[in-house]
């Protein structure tokens, strides 16, 4: 028997195409999701995009026939346009019908009481308890849904014999004990002993483990202190390698490798012109409003994450005021001085995702942090601006996600990671340990 979806609003803005992956069935736009679609067209942001595409896409299907009626879709089903039920005879069920998301819900179930086999899809929670509590079957919208415990970690740890670490440290590569795609980490421990270990990558060109190239090398007087952090610099280093994906609870360190890496290779090896930075605007609670002053400046605000990091990779262990790593006032003015000059020289820039479409980025060292806070869809728009000779790192916490329609499985940064295992110009690290301090640590684990 055919389904019935009836789509919220929120699918049509989470992904503009949402439409179409419905195979053969009917999907239903209640009337009340092109009033709230009509709210959000005028947005720049992704969510002004997607409503605009939803619109225009309407409008081409609109040629095809009455959609009043139901217009065959590409791919065998048939889209509906809703607009004449009767809300107020559904009053018994306790909902205020005046309310959008309700009236929503109110279509559903009355092509439910006509005996189409109906599924409510949305991406807002609450709306699906409520569809659950008058007898409605509801589904969040799973298309691009990766299932994060099973996330692939861009390492494993084997059991070997000796002799095979003994032939990786004299020759530097061994025939790899399984299948691994490329750039996947090895942790070698002999079975006998397993303080005696060693780290490979693998290469799938000639289907080997190979040894590190750079070992875990010090950046900036920053040395890895652990294993996932040795291999995060490897692929940090590595200029082959385009884009790199970190993911891991607060406080591991993606954030700090992945700028001490971009300061060493723009203002030390100068393989790159300059970094550039960019976050999601994304507040943690209560937004704090309009901010005053130019792009740079708005911007300032919420880079402040990027800045403490630099002010801690910007000073030698020398220049620390004291063995805690607090710095003093005066050095705190000459740390504001030195990040200027990284500005105002245009060796850091400072961008908001909104204004990465339609760029094309060469020989920059991009680093998009909090990535955990965008859609599959974002994603894609953000990697694929990266230009002729640049690199790109996605840092994130898919478990601290403070876009209401994204969770761990759903987010663009897990997407991503999915999508782009296996391919040569791709490495990912999941951390699996928190470095910043032992509460930091013990937060990130039980609260």
């Amino acid at each position: 028997m055919q389904k019935t979806f009836v789509l919220d609003t929120n699918v049509l803005l989470h992904n503009a195409d949402a439409i179409n992956v419905f195979a053969d069935n009917k999907v239903v736009l209640p009337i009340e999701v092109l009033e709230e679609l009509d709210e959000f067209k005028k947005d720049t942001d992704e969510k002004g995009r997607n409503a605009r595409h939803v619109i225009r896409t309407l409008d081409r299907l609109r040629r095809k026939g009455k959609l009043g009626k139901g217009v065959v879709l590409e791919g065998g089903g048939v889209l509906q346009i809703i607009s004449d039920n009767d809300y107020k005879q559904f009053e018994h069920l306790g909902l205020n019908y005046s309310q959008a998301d309700n009236r929503i819900l109110f279509c559903a179930y009355a092509l439910q009481k006509q005996g189409e086999k109906v599924v409510f899809v949305s991406k807002d929670i609450n709306i699906r308890v409520k569809a659950d509590a008058i007898g409605l079957r509801s589904m969040d919208f799973e298309k691009q849904t990766i299932n994060f415990d099973e996330i692939y970690k861009g390492w494993v740890e084997l059991v070997v014999e000796k002799s095979k670490i003994n032939q990786l440290q004299a020759s530097g590569s061994i025939d790899a004990p399984g299948n691994f795609i490329h750039n996947e980490f090895l942790l070698l421990k002999e079975a006998k002993n397993s303080e005696h270990a060693a780290l490979a990558k693998y290469d799938a060109n000639i289907k080997k483990a190979v040894r590190l190239k750079y070992s875990g090398a010090p950046i900036y007087d920053i040395k890895p202190r652990n294993i996932q952090q040795t291999m995060a610099i490897e692929l940090l280093l590595d200029d082959s390698v385009n884009l790199v994906s970190l993911i891991g609870m607060a406080g591991t360190g993606k954030t700090l490798l992945a700028l001490a890496v971009a300061l060493a290779k723009v203002i030390n090896s100068q393989a790159y012109s300059r970094i550039l930075v960019s976050r999601p605007i994304m507040p943690l609670g209560r937004d704090i409003g309009y901010l005053p002053g130019t792009k740079e400046e708005k911007l300032e605000s919420w880079m402040e994450p990027i800045f403490d990091n630099l002010e801690y990779l910007l000073y030698t262990s020398k220049e620390k005021s004291s063995e805690s790593g607090v710095l003093s006032r005066k050095q705190k003015a000459k740390r504001i001085i030195t990040i200027n000059e990284l500005k105002t020289s245009g060796m850091l820039e400072l961008e908001a995702l909104t204004y990465m479409r339609g760029r094309s980025i060469p020989m920059q060292y991009i680093i998009v942090d909090e990535a955990q806070n965008l859609t599959p869809h974002e994603i894609k728009t953000v990697v694929s601006r990266v230009g002729t000779g640049s690199k790109m790192v996605l840092t994130g916490d898919p478990y601290q996600i403070d876009n209401p329609y994204l969770d761990s499985s759903s987010n663009g940064l897990v997407y991503c990671v999915e999508k782009m295992k296996g391919q040569k110009l791709f490495g990912h690290v999941m951390f699996v340990k928190s470095e910043r301090s032992n509460l930091a640590s013990l937060a990130a684990n039980i609260l």
